[in-house]
Order: C-alpha cells, then structure tokens, then sequence
C-alpha cells in the first residue's frame, strides 16, 4: 500500500473499522472514515479522539444506500477497505430484507461503483464473514473431515433463516462479480469469526459484542445455549486488513479465526475469574437442548435453527491467515480479558 496516497475506511465508526481505522494512523497512513451521519457526536467522537495519533484522518459523510455518496471521500485513495455492514443479533432480527440484505448488498455495490470510477484505486479488501462459508453448523457435516475451509460458500441460508449470513453471502458475491468484471483494481476477502475484545466505542452496535454483555448482565445466569463460535480477536481482524493491502500476494478469501471453537459456557467459566460482580450471574453449565427446543421460539430462535445449530462442533483451517497475511492470533484469555476490561469503563461512564 503507497503511503503516499490515502486509503478509504468505509464503516470507520464500526466496531471493526475503527480498529481498522487505528492501526493505520499508527502506521502513519492518511485515513478517509465514512460515518453516516457526522452530527452523531456519540458515532464521531471516537474517530475524532484518534486524531492525535500519527496518521492523518478525514472523515465523510456516506450511506450505504445511497448511491455515489463515497466518490468524495474515495477520491485519489490507492486502497478501499469495505467494512460498513450492518450485523445485527439473530434474536432481534424482524424483517431480514431491510435489516441484513439491503444495507449489505446495495452497499457494496454502491461502494464498487465508485471504485470503478476512482481510477487511483488498485486494491479493495471486504470485510465478509465466516457466515458467507457456512450457515448452520450442520453444515460442517458435509466438508471434508469436518474442517471449515475457504473453498467453501454457504448454500443453505434465506432471507428468513439466518439473515445476516444470507446478506454476506450476497454481498461478498456481487464484490467478485465486480471484481471480474474489470482488470484495473484486485479484490481480497476476509472471512472472520466471533469478533470480540475490547471496543473503542461505547456505541459500537455490532451484534457480536450482544453475546458477551448479555453474559456479563446475568440475563444467562439460569444457564447458557450448548453454543460454540470461533472467536478472533477484533485487533487481529485488523491486522488482517493491513497485512491484506501491505503484501501484494494477498489475494482470494482468508478465514480470520482460530482453528478450534469455544463453548458459551467456557467463555463464561473464565469470565467468573475475573469479573467483579455477583458470580452466580456467570452461569458454568449449558441448558438442555430440549429446553432450548421449547424456550427458543419465544426470544427468536426457531426450532429449526437451533437444531441445525446448538451443540455442534467442527474445525476450521486457519493457515492461510497464518502463512499468507502473518496472523498470530491472540490467546482468547487475552481477548476476553481485555473485552471485559473494555466493557466495564464503558459500563462505569455510563453510570
């Protein structure tokens, strides 16, 4: 990536794209953000506060709907880093069209439509999900020894059955049909697990970051799903958006997780070891499947996704991440150490 030409985070009030965002200024890259709207002091504050890091920051007003709105701040930029995508929690998902589908898609494609009018960009890195590879975990059953690889797509996902994974699949689709399309500018994916650790923002709404807090409040203290997730540490996720610009032999998708997945109820086993509250919140057994069975449809889950999903596990391949873009993924005592330091300042300023 030339330092000498800035480079476009769209999504730079997100979770993600703030760490995105501030890596590069300590590396000393100039930075155009994309924020919704730039009055939403309590989305902006945050990005403004990283202006005294190295780098230089710009920050634009776009939306992810609205087409043509980040041809400014995409202007004389050599690399995009397309972030912005709404993820809500399943359980709160209502209507999967205009909550997953639409934001991810039509964003993408409106941030494409750019790219192919910027004539300095030659690199885009999108930021997909392990959602785009896989749908259920069921779905495992059919890899080869039950082993998540980057060669695999997620077929079995709808609009109405798993959403958001439904949205990434769309999205990072139409990124490689543009991708083909033309010969100026090179695309590569990255497909990450659970995100978590600590957030630079009290307002970051990212559905991952709704695990862990519903955990820390006690809403679980009656006992948690039999649910496992591969969890990555959201400052290793950044690293991989640089390290995907910085090595020019970066290319295709990269799983950005660990190779093995950990159970709700060892996170909340390990979170008991250091939280400051009432232990009995932090539950250290898992709920019966029958029960889910019966509880779940009341709080969103259906039945189906919970049989196709709880209390299954598989592995995943990791070693592109690892041997192409140089990860070495943080310990998840760590992430989940400094997740719920990050959590509770944020819990204190708001009291």
């Amino acid at each position: 990536m030339d330092k000498s030409k800035p480079c476009l985070v769209t999504g730079g009030s997100g979770y993600i794209g703030l760490h995105v965002v501030s890596q590069l200024l300590d590396a000393g890259y100039t930075v155009h953000a994309t924020v919704r709207d730039l009055q939403n002091d309590k989305k902006v504050a945050p990005l403004r506060d990283l202006r005294a890091r190295p780098g230089q920051l710009q920050l634009f007003e776009a939306d992810l709907l609205r087409p043509g709105s980040f041809a400014q701040a995409m202007k004389g930029c050599s690399v995009v880093f397309h972030v912005a995508s709404p993820f809500p929690w399943l359980p709160k998902i209502r209507d999967g069209q205009k909550e997953c589908v639409e934001p991810a898609v039509q964003g993408t494609k409106n941030v494409l439509d750019s790219v192919n009018l910027e004539d300095s960009v030659k690199r885009v890195v999108l930021t997909s999900s392990m959602g785009a590879v896989y749908g259920d975990y069921v779905d495992a059953r059919q890899m080869d020894g039950n082993v998540l690889h980057e060669r695999y797509w997620n077929t079995t996902s709808s609009v109405t059955h798993n959403p958001y994974a439904y949205s990434k699949v769309l999205a990072e689709k139409e990124a490689w049909a543009a991708a083909a399309a033309q010969s100026r500018w090179d695309l590569v994916v990255l497909c990450p697990g659970l995100v978590l650790g600590p957030s630079l923002s009290p307002s970051s709404a990212s559905g991952s970051l709704n695990l862990l807090d519903d955990v820390l409040r006690g809403r679980h203290f009656l006992g948690v799903p039999p649910l496992s997730f591969f969890i990555v540490d959201v400052r290793d996720v950044a690293v991989a958006h640089i390290r995907a610009t910085e090595r020019p032999q970066a290319h295709g998708r990269y799983l950005v997780l660990p190779t093995v997945m950990t159970s709700i109820v060892d996170i909340s086993r390990f979170l008991r070891t250091i939280y400051e509250g009432p232990s009995w919140w932090l539950p250290t057994w898992q709920l019966p499947k029958f029960l889910l069975m019966i509880m779940g449809p009341r709080v969103g889950l259906s039945r189906k996704w919970i049989g196709a999903n709880m209390g299954i596990e598989f592995t995943s391949d990791n070693s592109r991440s690892v041997r192409e873009l140089g990860i070495d993924y943080t310990r998840l005592e760590q992430t989940l150490k400094d997740h719920y330091e990050s959590w509770k300042k944020q819990e204190e300023g708001r009291r």
